[in-house]
């Protein structure tokens, strides 16, 4: 339980008590203590937030039984005492940061970890995270930043970065602060820490979190750091060719809508669609916000049902966000140095346990769309290497069969039947529509079962009525009863406990399925009924990526693996490694989670991530 923030913050030591460290002799005695209590709290203060990009300004440390220092190495204000050389700091640090005897901890220390890599120096035996901890202890929390863990579980009000630098127009960086108030900022940091990573250790045990902690989201740390630091090779010059490409489709599909309208109009502003729509068409409108009739996707996608014009503008937005969001912005992102883009992995990014993407996220990027596959072509591997795509499919399909263990389903997948074809022979037989729109919907079907779609959204999804949408779904839990079973029992089993979990462990807390309000137990339900499957999806692709990155070295092969996105890996391979590291991803990935059904691993290589993948 958090403590009052009211009372007096007793372990903190106080901010004037944090030392500055100029003298190589007083880092050589921290160093030295750090040796003998074999624990470390390591915190950078840089240039930059992106840490392939980042440059250090200072070193911050703390430890049991020592007061929390800071080094400062590249100050650059008016009068500032003279510093240690970076240089010969970083030769100090190096042995005992290597040392996988000490165990580092921090507050998203995979960061530290790639500022460190940029600067020659390797993190090795990092151990423990609050952030992580945090994460793993409640992945619903509002917030996992140092600031607000430290409130919320040590009662102490951290001196935030704002507090130091300032803000807006005043704000400066962090070479530019006066080393007093520099240390009280960066040696508090460490130090709370260490203490939040010692106060969360029983909150883990009590969460029945600690092996998921320690035998996937900790070693996690070091193979997301890798995956940063290397980061993707881009060929810009491709994107260039978009930008043009797109810029003409663009001027194409305007002149379509205006034709269509009478006269031009924005076609990105809402407010100018609005009046067109809804006072000059007169369109009938489905929903209005504060500043208007909406004109999102989704009152764009149901207008287009009866109209052509909305069909056009939802072609244009498309076509603009994947311009602006990916043709466009990726090219900035390249690191001159290294001519590629370094993406920040996000451990605490989703209630499930899957890892999110930014700066780019790669997530979004259309998969099945032209366009999409297209940006995916830009992602390349250097000359005389491959990318090599391992997929894995309909994961969470087979996740549902091995926990609901319905003969039926895992009968299918373990004799390699389309599970989607199945359904749609034992659901949909005697609709009257051809094959392919017989499997679009049993798809919908099956996957609408896996995350606890209504009939009302199934209806919805497939543009059919109400009482079709219930026939399917009432005929497929009769065709598949132990899955009806299994989603029941798995309510029941979370209102009971509080709590539903993924077979690792992992739990996520739904106090809403007690709720009296009905809205909220039923979207507490739909999150009961889909958890336990994501969030195995999610472990799963977690404990693939540990195996593949350590079988990588233990062979040593140079092949590095270099993205995840949803169910899928992407190694960067010299040539002549495509065959053996092709048959280590699909032995290595179908292995890693014995399940009552088979894993089923699609790989595929290529000069570029679109043709691997």
């Amino acid at each position: 339980a958090a403590q009052d923030p009211a009372a007096p913050p007793a372990c903190i030591l106080a901010r004037d008590s944090y030392r500055t460290v100029l003298a190589l002799a007083d880092l050589e005695e921290i160093l030295a203590h750090v040796c003998r209590v074999k624990r470390l709290s390591v915190d950078l203060e840089t240039t930059s937030l992106n840490a392939a990009a980042a440059d250090i300004v200072g070193v911050a440390l703390a430890a049991p039984g020592m007061v929390p220092a800071y080094v400062p190495l590249t100050h650059t204000y008016l009068g500032v005492p003279k510093q240690l050389p970076v240089e010969a700091v970083l030769q100090a640090l190096a042995p005992v940061l290597g040392d996988v005897r000490i165990g580092k901890v921090g507050q998203h220390i995979k960061y530290d970890s790639v500022v460190l890599a940029r600067a020659g120096v390797a993190l090795r035996g990092i151990v423990d995270d609050s952030l992580v901890a945090a994460y793993v202890v409640d992945p619903v929390r509002p917030s996992f930043s140092l600031d607000a863990l430290s409130r919320d579980l040590l009662g102490h009000a951290t001196l935030t970065y704002s507090d130091v630098c300032g803000s807006g127009k005043n704000k400066r960086g962090f070479d530019s602060v006066e080393l007093a108030q520099a240390t009280a900022y960066a040696a508090e940091d460490a130090d709370v820490a260490l203490r939040l990573c010692d106060a969360l250790a029983p909150q883990l045990q009590a969460a029945g979190g600690q092996k998921i902690y320690r035998d996937i989201e900790m070693p996690l740390v070091e193979v997301l750091a890798a995956m940063e630091a290397r980061g993707v090779l881009v060929d810009v010059a491709h994107l260039r060719r978009l930008h043009e490409e797109f810029g003409r489709r663009l001027a194409v599909i305007e002149e379509q809508a205006f034709s269509m309208i009478g006269h031009p109009i924005n076609l990105d502003s809402p407010k100018q669609l609005a009046q067109l729509f809804f006072v000059e068409l007169g369109y009938v409108p489905e929903k209005k916000t504060k500043t208007g009739f909406s004109t999102d996707q989704g009152v764009l996608e149901n207008l287009a049902k009866s109209h052509a014009l909305p069909q056009v503008i939802l072609q244009h937005r498309l076509l603009t966000k994947l311009r602006s969001t990916y043709v466009d912005a990726l090219p900035r992102m390249v690191l001159k140095d290294s001519g590629r883009v370094h993406t920040h992995y996000n451990q605490a990014g989703t209630a499930t346990g899957r890892l999110s993407s930014a700066d780019p996220n790669l997530q979004n990027i259309p998969i099945r769309s032209d366009d999409g596959r297209r940006i995916r072509s830009a992602f390349v591997a250097p000359p005389g290497w491959r990318l090599i795509s391992a997929d894995y499919s309909q994961v969470e399909l087979r996740l549902m069969a091995h926990l609901s263990e319905d003969e039926a389903f895992v009968e299918a997948f373990i004799r390699g039947e389309d599970i989607h074809a199945r359904t749609a022979r034992e659901i949909l037989g005697n609709l009257e529509a051809s094959d392919a729109e017989k499997r679009r919907r049993a798809k919908a079907i099956n996957f609408g079962i896996l995350y606890g779609l209504s009939e009302f959204g199934l209806a919805r999804q497939l543009h059919i009525p109400r009482a079709e949408a219930h026939a399917y779904i009432s005929a497929y839990f009769a065709r598949y009863p132990r899955i009806r079973g299994y989603l029941d029992d798995t309510i029941e089993k979370g209102r009971r406990l509080g709590f539903v979990a993924t077979l690792t462990g992992r739990r996520r807390y739904l106090p809403n399925l007690r709720s009296h309000n009905g809205n909220l137990r039923q979207a507490a339900e739909r999150i009961a009924m889909n958890t336990p499957i994501q969030g195995s999806a999610a472990d799963l692709i977690k404990m693939a990526m540990l195996t593949v990155h350590l079988q990588l070295a233990e062979r040593k092969l140079q092949a590095r693996l270099i993205l995840q996105v949803h169910d899928e890996l992407v190694v960067e391979a010299p040539a002549d490694e495509v065959d053996a590291v092709t048959d280590l991803l699909r032995q290595a990935m179908s292995q890693v989670m014995p399940l009552r059904v088979p894993l089923d691993v699609e790989v595929g290589v290529g000069e570029n991530w679109a043709d691997a993948h």
